[in-house]
């Protein structure tokens, strides 16, 4: 079975800059870009994945995780929290939460699953964190942003990411260790990374990074994974795109190539 997971806030967030602008941008933007997605990886099931909330990382990182991003704005999280309405009462995708992990460790544990199901996972998503789970499994990552698959680096990302640490989610690396040094580290003798690590405290820094920056697979207890898996109401959905004033999406043929793009999935 091919199964494809949607990042879903990554790709809300995305639908900020795209076809059009105005009052309802980000919904029509999000309503449109994922049309070619699911046509172009044609699936067997899709995954709109969502955030919950991660305590263990902020815990770890004294508050400081992810602290740096800013708000998007009440008109942005209006629109968003239409987009999850929508999907999950319109559209034939698992919607799916873990109220207490990100979206990557959800998508990470169900792709471990699926895995070992022997089933084919994509991931569409322009969050690095997904590396990770390249290399071992039978699973692409493909970004949006740069329109293309992602190919896995040749060392552990983990491990380079911990050293040099990850801006994006405020998680500070190892004091003078950049990309170069980080590199530099992951493909040279082993001994290198160790004699480095012994020095100071690095160590202390590298360890908690490496909890912060590695998925959690929890599919050996899913009983605390939230799951609606939706239907295609064709019928609502040409009703409420036309409340939104999407005309250009209304078209006969625009329209039937929408519906029938998402007819079939599981």
């Amino acid at each position: 079975m091919k199964v494809l997971f949607l990042d879903a806030y990554n790709l809300i967030y995305r639908a900020r800059s795209g076809y059009t602008k105005g009052e309802y941008a980000v919904i029509y933007n999000f309503f449109r870009g994922v049309r070619p997605l699911v046509e172009k990886f044609a699936p067997d099931k899709v995954y709109f994945v969502l955030e919950g909330d991660p305590k263990f990382r902020a815990k770890l990182s004294e508050g400081n995780y992810k602290s740096n991003r800013v708000s998007a704005g009440d008109d942005f999280h209006r629109q968003k929290a239409s987009i999850i309405n929508m999907v999950s009462a319109m559209m034939p995708f698992s919607v799916v939460r873990h109220p207490e992990l990100e979206c990557d460790d959800t998508i990470a544990t169900l792709v471990f699953k699926h895995h070992n199901e022997g089933d084919e996972s994509t991931i569409i998503s322009s969050d690095s964190d997904f590396i990770q789970l390249l290399g071992n499994m039978n699973v692409k990552l493909y970004n949006p942003v740069r329109k293309q698959f992602i190919e896995p680096p040749e060392y552990d990302y983990v491990i380079w990411k911990a050293l040099r640490g990850d801006a994006t989610d405020n998680i500070p690396g190892i004091p003078g260790c950049g990309d170069k040094t980080a590199t530099k580290l992951m493909t040279g003798d082993p001994k290198l990374l160790k004699e480095y690590l012994d020095q100071k405290d690095r160590m202390k820094i590298f360890e908690k990074n490496v909890h912060l920056i590695r998925l959690v697979d929890f599919s050996n207890d899913l009983s605390m994974l939230q799951c609606t898996d939706g239907q295609l109401d064709a019928e609502v959905l040409r009703e409420t795109f036309s409340d939104l004033g999407f005309e250009s999406m209304l078209k006969e043929k625009t329209w039937n190539k929408y519906i029938k793009t998402f007819e079939g999935l599981k």
